[in-house]
């Protein structure tokens, strides 16, 4: 058994992938929740895994085989049902469970589905872990661990979850501020916070229109939510509301619109929040933590208040692990994953739309006057659908055209190419003060990329 090779299941955010197709089938869900209960397991207690979903018509049979997993290794197991992604890993930490289970695709269309896993902390498993789990499966190392009788553990549904979520949240927003006099469309894009998001603003205050809060296990982010905020941005027009905000399929996620219809994203939220928690000295080492995929912009708004940026590698589990080892405490990504540590363990669409409501409520500012203090420098992102993903230095032919556009930038610009961890995408960055000639880099790098990962 030894000698059985190991599959890499996990990618940058769990198991993701077609729903019903390896590796996001019943079979192998139900072999990760008996590897994942085995490692838990710490004492002579009763253990318990809390599982939570976002609104796939494919989380209800994933669900299941996962909790089955779980109980056939002896562990209880509590179903939360559609929450967000870091309600799971709050209520993990703050029920005392021994670790939290997340069945959603995040963004992906509502066809693929993915597994991601908690810690007893509420953070995500390291990847020295996720090995464990994918040895034990390749080898089979548990498959004769068979409890009986009382031994096998039992399901119950946890009813008061979403409550409990709601309460946390709330208790993010300071007690002397309210949002009475705010009208906030809130774009739920049919996913895990189409219940949370709109209860929560409605209940600090604000007069809430919901946007795509009508769920039925297909729409989930089709053109809506985070990653299609045009139809948010016209309703904030319409409504003639303060703010939008748009959450993906977990609400992991946030980007917003001002009051003037535009959209806001990440870094532009990362450089509203940055220098706020700098002049109430909240900002650890005054130091942002950012993944490559930022824009200079975000550097040159931190700097004017005296802090800097560290960058990591793509993914907010990069981002978070920089925060712990050196004690920063804010962090995020372009596309919206912001990690307050002071408040939560994870990316919360949700929290980080309180906090940027916040900042407005405290310098009785609009957002459009806010996001003033970003100024990006103009960003092109291609995505080049390919049909494998390899090495850079493997493709002499790309690497040259890469190295022909970092010329041409020279010290004005930068290029960044990288494969997506959960799609067959690569992704291509450039960075320059002219907009239409980053267009046509980029172009040249997605063409050198199709012609040698042809998909």
């Amino acid at each position: 058994m030894t000698n059985v090779p190991v599959q890499k299941l996990f990618g940058t955010d769990g198991v993701r992938g077609v729903a019903n197709v390896f590796p996001m089938t019943a079979e192998l869900s139900m072999q990760l929740g008996r590897a994942l209960a085995h490692l838990i397991r710490s004492g002579p207690h009763r253990h318990r895994v809390l599982i939570g979903k976002d609104t796939r018509v494919s989380g209800y049979m994933l669900e299941q085989a996962l909790g089955a997993g779980i109980m056939s290794m002896g562990v209880d197991v509590e179903f939360v049902g559609p929450l967000p992604t870091p309600a799971i890993a709050n209520l993990t930490a703050s029920m005392r469970a021994d670790a939290g289970a997340v069945i959603s695709a995040s963004h992906n269309p509502y066809q693929d589905n993915g597994i991601k896993f908690f810690w007893r902390d509420g953070f995500k498993l390291p990847d020295e872990t996720e090995a464990k789990i994918e040895q034990m499966i390749a080898r089979g190392t548990i498959d004769h661990l068979r409890p009986t009788a009382k031994k096998i553990g039992a399901a119950v549904r946890l009813e008061d979850a979403r409550g409990r979520y709601i309460v946390f949240l709330k208790n993010t927003f300071p007690r002397e501020l309210t949002l009475e006099g705010l009208t906030l469309v809130v774009d739920c894009a049919n996913g895990a916070a189409y219940r949370v998001a709109p209860e929560v603003l409605e209940e600090l205050g604000a007069k809430v229109v919901r946007l795509n809060v009508t769920p039925d296990g297909k729409n989930i982010n089709h053109k809506c939510g985070a990653l299609h905020p045009e139809g948010l941005a016209k309703a904030v027009l319409k409504h003639k509301a303060h703010v939008g905000i748009a959450l993906d399929g977990d609400a992991d996620r946030l980007i917003v619109v001002d009051d003037r219809g535009e959209i806001v994203d990440g870094d532009a939220i990362m450089a509203i929040c940055a220098t706020e928690l700098a002049r109430r000295q909240a900002l650890a080492k005054k130091t942002v933590v950012a993944t490559v995929m930022s824009n200079v912009g975000l550097e040159r708004a931190v700097a004017d208040f005296g802090g800097k940026v560290v960058r990591t590698k793509v993914g907010d589990r990069a981002v978070v692990e920089a925060m712990r080892k050196h004690g920063y405490s804010f962090g995020g990504e372009q596309s919206g994953h912001l990690v307050f540590l002071d408040h939560a363990t994870t990316g919360d669409g949700t929290l980080a739309a309180l906090q940027v409501l916040a900042v407005m409520c405290r310098q009785g500012k609009r957002l459009s006057e806010l996001k003033a203090i970003f100024e990006p420098v103009p960003q092109t992102l291609l995505n080049v659908v390919v049909k494998e993903r390899r090495e850079l230095d493997t493709l002499p032919e790309v690497t040259k055209v890469i190295k022909g556009v970092e010329q041409k930038l020279g010290r004005e610009g930068r290029v960044l190419v990288r494969f997506s961890g959960t799609e067959a995408k690569a992704r291509v960055l450039i960075e320059g003060p002219d907009a239409r000639r980053n267009q046509q880099y980029a172009s040249e790098i997605g063409d050198a990329l199709k012609r040698a990962l042809a998909s």
